[in-house]
């Protein structure tokens, strides 16, 4: 029986395009540090994607891209907005606090995983206070695609960002899944991120398809020159970074990035169809990227793992409340697999 490892995109592999990138950047001696010819060219690979002028430093962990780049726009005495699900705020260590050197992290609550223009508006009319004995709204970080594989359309992008600038604070994107939304959403890097008001991304890509390069990317050389002392002093300037950049080059390259992260969307789709027909299986959130949160009766559950099918439960408040992502590794023997899986409850639905 193979075992089908729906538990995070992580576990899947590196494409063999980065591996065979990896591989060439082996050859030989580099300049260390970053002086390498494959770090040299990244500004201008990103730039090119992002139609402006971008500023690319790498790190080797999602939490490390997060922490680094919200530390560039919020001081010590600083607070960070976010969702209430946030993984910066829930699954992180305390890193983004750490780096900026004590700021504070406040979730605020939102349907699917997505904070409110309104809500926000509010936040910050209650917290925003002119008194130094409370700590200042210094940035707002938001995650695309969401927690919850949801979606903010640019047009809410747009709006939040607009209601943060208009108070001050710089806006962050937690991108771990930025490309799975952006095929979704049919949108252009650009618009889906500086065009939409954010001053920083972290974009991840060892999710899809990498094998430990992620990057924060600013719009703006004053950050940009900050950045570098910060990613030096956090431990992040990789010796031997030639690696690493080899590794996003690749991920670029031909549009191997688009490709993957379209591929993992329709898998999930695909999961979910299967799911949808399953008497005991509600959908929690809509499936709009490549991950599925269900609510499984234990009987469906059972068929699933009997069957090699390995998803993580989600909520203990919830506990039939399941997770399910699906990588560009997935292919139709998964879903094949999921389908035979299902067969008996297919079979009681119809009986």
């Amino acid at each position: 029986m193979t075992e089908i490892l729906f538990g995070s995109d992580n576990q899947a592999g590196v494409s063999p395009q980065v591996m065979d990138a990896i591989r060439r950047a082996d050859d030989g001696i580099a300049v260390a540090y970053g002086d390498d010819i494959h770090s040299g060219r990244l500004n201008a690979a990103f730039s090119e994607v992002f139609e402006h002028e971008a500023f690319v430093f790498s790190a080797a962990t999602g939490t490390a891209a997060n922490a680094l780049g919200l530390a560039a726009i919020t001081p010590p005495y600083g607070e960070t907005i976010c969702h209430e699900a946030a993984h910066i705020l829930t699954t992180e260590g305390g890193a983004p606090e750490f780096y900026a050197g004590g700021s504070r992290l406040v979730g605020i609550p939102g349907g699917n995983g997505k904070i409110a223009a309104d809500d926000l508006r509010r936040v910050l009319d209650e917290r925003m206070r002119p008194s130094r004995h409370h700590l200042a709204c210094s940035s707002l970080s938001l995650t695309q695609a969401t927690e919850f594989g949801t979606l903010y359309t640019l047009a809410e992008l747009e709006a939040l960002s607009e209601t943060a600038h208009a108070r001050g604070l710089r806006v962050h994107m937690d991108g771990a899944r930025f490309t799975n939304a952006l095929v979704a959403l049919g949108a252009r890097p650009a618009a889906m991120s500086w065009r939409a008001g954010i001053d920083v991304l972290s974009l991840g890509t060892t999710k899809n398809g990498t094998m430990n390069a992620e990057a924060v990317i600013v719009f703006d050389q004053t950050l940009a020159r900050d950045l570098a002392y910060r990613q030096k002093r956090a431990g992040l300037l990789t010796s031997k970074m030639r690696y690493v950049s080899a590794q996003l080059h690749a991920f670029l390259a031909d549009g191997l990035w688009l490709r993957n992260a379209r591929h993992a969307n329709d898998m999930a789709r695909a999961v979910a169809a299967l799911l949808a027909r399953v008497p005991g299986v509600r959908l929690s959130h809509p499936v709009e990227t490549n991950q599925i949160f269900a609510d499984i009766d234990p009987h469906v559950t059972a068929l699933l793992e009997t069957s090699g099918v390995r998803f993580r439960a989600w909520d203990h408040r919830h506990p039939t409340r399941h997770r399910l992502v699906m990588s560009f590794r997935d292919d139709e023997r998964s879903i094949e697999q999921v389908r035979a899986a299902l067969a008996p409850a297919f079979a009681r639905a119809s009986a």
